[in-house]
C-alpha cells in the first residue's frame, strides 16, 4: 500500500472520531448545556478536520471548514452569542462537514453554498462590528506589538519556557490556516508573548496578493511538554519555518517591542481580535506536583483483534477437554492436576472478559448519528420532533454496534413519518405541538436492550389487518391476536402509506429491521397503546463469543441453556402440575402458576422424558412471556461456552441461537428461550422437528 494512503486512512479515522466530538458539542450548545470546553472542543475538531484535510489537498473541505471554523471562533470568544438560530446553522454545518468528509473519503462532491452562505452572514456580521474603528493611513504600516494574553505584563519565571520563531509561508493561507488562530492555541499550553516581525512588508505597490510577509516570534513559559508544542503545528509544518528552542531557567526573558495602541488602531486582519484568555488550571498528583498523565491509547486493526478472541474461544475449548479428561481420573496425582486446571479456567475467564472487552464499544458511535437524521426527516415531514438519548455509554460488541445502524435508522423513520401526528393534529389531541422520540439503551439480564419510542399515535391495528388483508398476506377470516396484528408490519412489502414518498411506501425496511436483528441473535419486542404512541424493543447478546450456559440432557441429545435467562432450577411434584386447555401445561411454584413447556416434546427428542415430575424444571425469564418453565430430563453442569454461529454455517432455526463444543467433543445446540416460546405460542412443534432432525 502506499505510505500516503496508509496516512489517509488514518486521518479519515481520525474524522469520525472528530465528528462525534462536535455532534456532542453541538447537541450540548443546542440544548443550552455547553460551557466553553466543549464549545472549545468543537472549534478543535473543525480546526484539525480542516488541517488533515488541507494536508491532503481536500480543498473543498477545507475551503468550507475554514468558514465554519471561523463562526466558532466568534461563538468561544464572545461575540457571537449561541441562541438558538445560531447553534440551528452550526448544526447545519457539522453535518454538511461530515458529507464533505465522507466525499473526500469516496471521491465525491457536496454542495455547501447554502450552508456556507450562512454561515458567512455570522461571520460577516460580527466582522461588520469590529471594523467600526478607523485603520492606518495605509492599512500596512505595523509596529510590532506584544501580545499580553494573560493580563500580565511581566509573568514570573517558571521552568519549560520556550522561543518560538514562527514564519508562515505562502502556501499554508492558501490551505486556509490562520497564524493568529495557531497563536491562540498556545495560550491554552502557558504565557504566551507573541511580537509580529514586519520587517519583510513591502510597499503598496511592490505587494503580491500570494506571498507572506508576516511572520512572529513567541516566547512561551509554563509549558513542560515540548510534544504538545509540535501538536500545534502538526498541520503546518511542511508550510512554514518553525525554531522552537527551549529557553534556559537563568536565562532572562528576551525584552518585546512595547507599543501603546491608540483607540483609532486596529491590529492586521492576520492577526484577528486580541483578548486576555485567563491560564488554564492544571491538575497536579498529591504526591509530587507532576501533572497528570493523559491515558494512552492505540490503534489496532480490527482482524488482529478478531484473531484474538478466536483463539481465547479455542483456549476455553481445550481447557473444557482437558478438564474432562481429568475427571476420569480418581488418583491424588488427577486431584493435583484437577487443582491446576480450575486455576487454568480461572485464568482463561479473566483473559476472555480483557478480550472482549477491547471489542466492545459504546452505542454512542451509533445513537449520535440520529440527530441529524431526525432534524432532516423533520423537515421533510413538516413535524416538529425532539429526540432524546438515554444509555449512550451502554458498552456493547463492536461487531452488534456495526449492525445496529440501519435498523436504528428505518426505526427512527417509521418513528416520525408514521408515529408522530402532524403539530395541529396533536395539539387538537390535547398533545403538545412538538412528538418525542426517544433512543435507550441498557444492559438488562445479560443482554442489551434497545427500544425506540414515541408519544404518537400508536398502531392502528385495524388498518394493519386490512392492510394485511389486501396484500393478500393473511386472509380476511383469520382469528389474529393484538401481538401477532402488530408483528405484520414486519412482513415484506407491507406498508401502511398512503402515497410513497422519499420517507416511506414501498414496503422495504421492517421486514429488513427484523432480519438484521436475527442474524445478531436478538429479537423485537412491540408495545403500542392508541393515540400514546408505540415501543420497539432489540433484545441482543452483548457479546457474539462466549456465554456462560447451564448444560442439560434431553434424551441422547445435550443443550445448553444461556444462565443469563435461567431463575432457578427445581424438580416438582406430580400436585403441583396443573393440565389446560388441549395441550397446556401450568406448574405450581409457591402459590403462582407459571407456563410449562416440554423440551422433548417441542423439540421432538425421541427418549426424552415425557413426565415433568420424573425430571427437572428450569424455570426462565423471556422477554416477550415473562416468566416460562422448561421441563428437561436432568442437569449436566454449568460451563462457559464458546458460540458458533448457527446461521453462518447452516440456516436459522427458530428456538436454536447458536451451537457450541463441548468438553467431551460433542457439539451441543444453544437454544433461544424467546424462540422455544414462540413456537410453543404458534404450535408448530411439526415444523421445529423436522429442523432439529435435518
Amino acid at each position: 500500500m502506499d505510505p500516503m494512503e496508509s496516512i489517509k486512512q488514518t486521518y479519515f479515522q481520525e474524522c469520525d472520531e472528530l465528528l462525534l466530538a462536535m455532534e456532542e458539542g453541538l447537541i450540548a450548545m443546542e440544548n443550552g448545556e455547553a460551557d466553553s470546553e466543549a464549545i472549545n472542543a468543537v472549534f478543535r475538531a473543525v480546526h484539525s478536520i480542516k488541517g488533515g484535510g488541507g494536508a491532503f489537498g481536500f480543498e473543498t473541505l477545507v475551503s468550507f471548514a475554514h468558514v465554519f471554523e471561523t463562526v466558532l471562533d466568534h461563538v468561544r470568544s464572545g461575540t457571537l452569542a449561541p441562541e438558538a438560530d445560531v447553534v440551528k446553522v452550526l448544526l447545519r454545518a457539522g453535518d454538511t462537514l461530515a458529507d464533505h468528509v465522507a466525499a473526500a473519503r469516496s471521491g465525491g462532491f457536496v454542495a455547501d453554498d447554502e450552508v456556507k452562505s450562512e454561515l458567512s452572514a455570522l461571520s460577516n456580521a460580527e466582522a461588520e462590528d469590529l471594523s467600526a474603528s478607523s485603520a492606518d493611513i495605509d492599512g500596512l504600516n505595523f509596529a510590532p506589538v506584544m501580545i499580553d494574553l494573560d493580563g500580565s505584563a511581566t509573568p514570573p519565571q517558571t521552568n519549560g519556557n520556550w522561543r518560538i520563531r514562527f514564519v508562515p509561508k505562502a502556501g499554508l493561507y492558501a490551505k486556509a490556516n490562520e497564524p493568529f488562530l495557531l497563536v491562540r492555541e498556545l495560550t491554552r499550553l502557558g504565557t504566551v508573548e507573541a511580537t509580529p516581525d514586519t520587517s519583510r512588508v513591502p510597499s503598496l505597490a511592490a505587494l503580491d496578493p500570494d506571498e507572506s510577509y508576516l511572520s512572529w516570534n513567541i516566547t512561551l513559559k509554563g509549558c513542560e511538554d515540548r510534544q504538545k508544542i509540535d501538536d500545534v503545528f502538526e498541520f503546518v509544518t511542511g508550510d512554514c519555518e518553525l525554531d522552537i528552542e527551549a529557553i534556559a531557567a537563568a536565562e532572562p526573558d528576551p525584552a518585546p517591542a512595547v507599543v501603546t495602541i491608540a483607540d483609532d488602531v486596529v491590529l492586521p486582519a492576520e492577526m484577528g481580535s486580541v483578548e486576555a484568555a485567563p491560564t488554564e488550571k492544571r491538575s497536579v498528583a498529591a504526591s509530587g506536583g507532576a501533572e497528570t498523565q493523559v491515558r494512552q491509547t492505540i490503534r489496532v486493526d480490527l482482524d488482529k483483534v478478531d484473531r484474538l478472541v478466536n483463539l481465547v474461544g479455542e483456549l476455553v475449548i481445550t481447557q473444557a477437554m482437558l478438564s474432562q479428561r481429568v475427571t476420569d481420573y480418581s488418583s491424588q496425582q488427577g486431584a493435583a492436576v484437577t487443582a491446576g486446571l480450575n486455576e487454568l479456567e480461572h485464568l482463561l475467564r479473566e483473559l476472555q472478559e480483557a478480550v472482549m472487552a477491547i471489542r466492545t464499544q459504546p452505542v454512542k458511535s451509533v445513537f449520535q448519528r440520529m440527530p441529524r437524521l431526525v432534524r432532516e426527516l423533520a423537515a421533510q415531514t413538516n413535524k416538529q420532533v425532539h429526540l432524546v438519548l438515554e444509555g449512550e455509554a451502554t458498552e456493547v460488541d463492536k461487531t452488534v454496534i456495526e449492525r445496529l445502524g440501519e435498523p436504528l435508522t428505518h426505526m427512527i423513520r417509521n418513528a416520525i413519518d408514521h408515529g408522530l401526528e402532524m403539530p395541529d393534529e396533536r395539539v387538537a389531541a390535547g398533545k403538545p405541538p412538538e412528538g418525542t422520540v426517544i433512543l435507550s439503551a441498557e444492559h438488562r439480564s445479560g443482554r442489551i436492550v434497545i427500544e425506540v419510542s414515541d408519544d404518537g399515535r400508536g398502531i392502528d391495528r385495524d388498518r394493519v389487518k386490512q392492510k394485511a388483508v389486501e396484500k393478500g398476506l393473511i386472509s380476511a377470516n383469520e382469528n389474529l391476536s393484538e401481538e401477532e396484528i402488530d408483528n405484520l408490519i414486519f412482513m415484506p412489502g407491507f406498508s401502511t402509506a398512503g402515497q410513497i414518498s422519499n420517507i416511506s411506501g414501498r414496503g422495504v425496511g421492517l421486514d429488513v429491521v427484523r432480519r438484521n436483528i436475527v442474524e445478531l441473535g436478538g429479537r423485537i419486542g412491540i408495545g403500542s397503546t392508541a393515540g400514546k404512541g408505540s415501543r420497539f424493543s432489540f433484545t441482543l447478546p452483548l457479546t457474539l463469543a462466549v456465554l456462560d450456559g447451564m448444560i442439560v440432557a434431553v434424551g441422547d441429545q445435550t443443550f445448553v441453556l444461556p444462565l443469563s435467562h435461567i431463575i432457578e432450577s427445581l424438580l416438582p411434584k406430580a400436585s403441583d402440575i396443573r393440565s389446560f386447555g388441549a395441550k397446556g401445561t401450568l406448574l405450581n411454584v409457591r402459590g403462582g402458576y407459571v407456563p410449562m413447556i416440554s423440551v422433548a416434546e417441542l423439540l421432538g427428542i425421541e427418549g426424552g422424558v415425557t413426565d415433568p415430575a420424573a425430571g427437572v424444571v428450569i424455570l426462565v425469564e423471556s422477554e416477550g412471556a415473562g416468566r416460562m418453565a422448561l421441563a428437561v430430563d436432568n442437569i449436566v453442569g454449568q460451563r462457559q461456552v464458546v458460540i458458533k454461529s448457527f446461521e453462518s454455517n447452516f440456516r436459522h432455526i427458530e428456538g436454536i441461537a447458536a451451537a457450541t463444543i463441548l468438553g467431551d467433543g460433542r457439539v451441543a445446540l444453544i437454544l433461544d428461550i424467546d424462540g422455544l416460546v414462540s413456537r410453543c405460542r404458534d404450535g408448530r412443534r411439526h415444523e421445529m422437528q423436522q429442523a432439529v432432525g435435518a
